[in-house]
């Protein structure tokens, strides 16, 4: 049996050229469809969500949980029990290399790993009793994006299209932005799937190395002609079993043809202004730089149009044992690796978030930076092994207070020991700063109402400002 596999161009010739009758009404009313979106359950503080994803694991210990502790003790054993890591090969304790500080009117304790991100301390809202139930890459990052360490279930961004639907119907509600060294982490583009949510729930792969950023985009035939073919194409769903299916998967292909026009106007920066551009960096002689930058940029430009799930994805910078799909990983020269990791994103989330707030937009967007686990704070030779009992990540925006802290590891950064937290109270806040209960965000399928939290969840009340 032979399966042939056509583009979205060939598809639509192969369809009689056109898009479904469906979807007309739509067009016809886009002004509507751009505002239109199910019954949500209180006043929203946040729209859009930006999520910056670390893959691999950046060390908390040398970030933004600082430890003294670890200065004192370097080089001498781990005291207590030690759980077995990826790798188990253990070594001492190992102090950070970076300096730790206070920073902003708040006096947030960090290192300076990030100086920049440090400057917007009194932004930063960091939660540092963070754990999951995986250490290993693939199975951490399916947990950190689903709630599960597995395929088959929706990533948190289409939870959010499907709760919060659409505010630009010319544009996919969730967008996942990669560039020349930047790819899909280990365990693939399942962890972006809307799985048994509806397509058009799906996050869509915008490639900014590549001048269209997706294949196909630039129309091949006049619109006329596409409009009729489609046209085509609903008159068939009536007459199938899997009407719902048919109807989701015409409305991927109405996007598409929104699209065409959109995707080349949203990802043209050349109407930035010079110092626009200077700020992101996005014309530095640091390559890997320059590709996160233009992606920091491009998430304000789409979450400005009304996007409301944007994730970026960080650029290997070839050190460290995780490849291209884990950036972050560095089992050894973690000073090395992770201070070339930070010199690469540290500068354009700054200016995204400086360039949000002076624009009127950081209230309205949520940003979330993350990675699927922490490091150990003992040695591995001269890097530092998985860590998931205990780690750190921050959010900024969208309705959440600046300059505070949420829990605590205890003095080795190990094991997290004050207010423990875990993905599902993530993903429990970012829905309730969204305007949605994420106990009644919830989705039949196979006899049960699932959600993105699963059974669990408790939003951070404390940090709702």
């Amino acid at each position: 049996m032979t399966i042939n596999q056509h583009s979205r161009r060939e598809f639509l010739k192969l369809t009689s050229r056109g898009i479904s009758a469906y979807a007309l009404s739509s067009l016809i009313n886009a002004a509507g469809a751009a505002t239109s979106r199910p019954q949500l359950h209180h006043k929203p503080r946040a729209k859009s969500v930006i999520f910056l994803y670390m893959s691999g694991g950046f060390s908390h210990v040398d970030s933004f949980d600082p430890k003294p502790m670890l200065q004192k003790l370097n080089g001498q054993p781990m005291p207590g029990t030690i759980e077995r890591t990826q790798f188990d090969q253990n070594g001492n304790i190992m102090a950070s290399p970076w300096l730790i500080g206070k920073y902003g009117q708040s006096g947030l304790e960090m290192t300076n790993m990030f100086p920049k991100i440090a400057e917007r301390a009194d932004d930063l809202a960091i939660i540092r009793s963070m754990t999951a139930k995986f250490s290993e890459h693939s199975q951490g990052n399916f947990f950190m994006h689903t709630g599960f360490p597995f395929l088959g279930y929706p990533g948190a961004g289409a939870w959010v299209n499907y709760g919060c639907g659409t505010m630009n119907p010319n544009l996919p509600g969730y967008i996942v932005l990669q560039s020349k060294k930047a790819v899909t982490p280990v365990g693939g583009v399942s962890m972006f799937g809307n799985a048994f949510l509806p397509a058009t729930n799906q996050g869509s792969v915008f490639h900014l190395s590549n001048n269209q950023a997706v294949p196909n985009i630039t129309p091949a035939m006049l619109k006329a002609e596409q409009r009729r073919s489609l046209d085509l194409i609903g008159g068939f769903a009536d007459r199938v079993a899997a009407k719902d299916a048919v109807m989701a998967s015409v409305a991927n292909a109405e996007t598409a043809f929104l699209m065409q026009e959109a995707v080349p106007e949203q990802t043209d920066i050349t109407s930035e202004s010079e110092a626009t551009r200077k700020r992101y960096g996005v014309d530095s002689p640091n390559a890997v730089q320059a590709d996160y930058a233009r992606q920091c940029l491009m998430a304000r430009r789409l979450v400005e149009r009304g996007v409301r799930f944007v994730e970026l994805s960080c650029c290997s910078v070839g050190i460290g044992e995780g490849g291209p799909e884990n950036p972050w990983d560095q089992h050894g020269e973690i000073h090395r690796g992770h201070g070339a990791m930070a010199e690469q994103v540290d500068g354009p989330i700054a200016a995204l978030i400086g360039d949000l707030k002076d624009r009127g937009m950081l209230d309205e967007t949520l940003i979330v930076f993350a990675g699927e686990f922490g490091r150990t704070p003992f040695a591995q030779g001269s890097g530092r092994d998985h860590n998931p009992f205990g780690f750190s990540l921050w959010m900024a925006g969208g309705g959440i207070k600046g300059g505070v802290s949420h829990g605590a590891t205890d003095d080795l950064g190990y094991r997290a020991v004050t207010d423990v937290s875990t993905v599902y109270d993530l993903w429990a806040t970012v829905l309730h700063q969204l305007g949605i209960d994420h106990e009644r965000l919830t989705f039949r399928w196979g006899g049960r109402d699932l959600r993105l939290t699963d059974v669990h969840g408790n939003v951070w009340k404390s940090l709702i400002a």
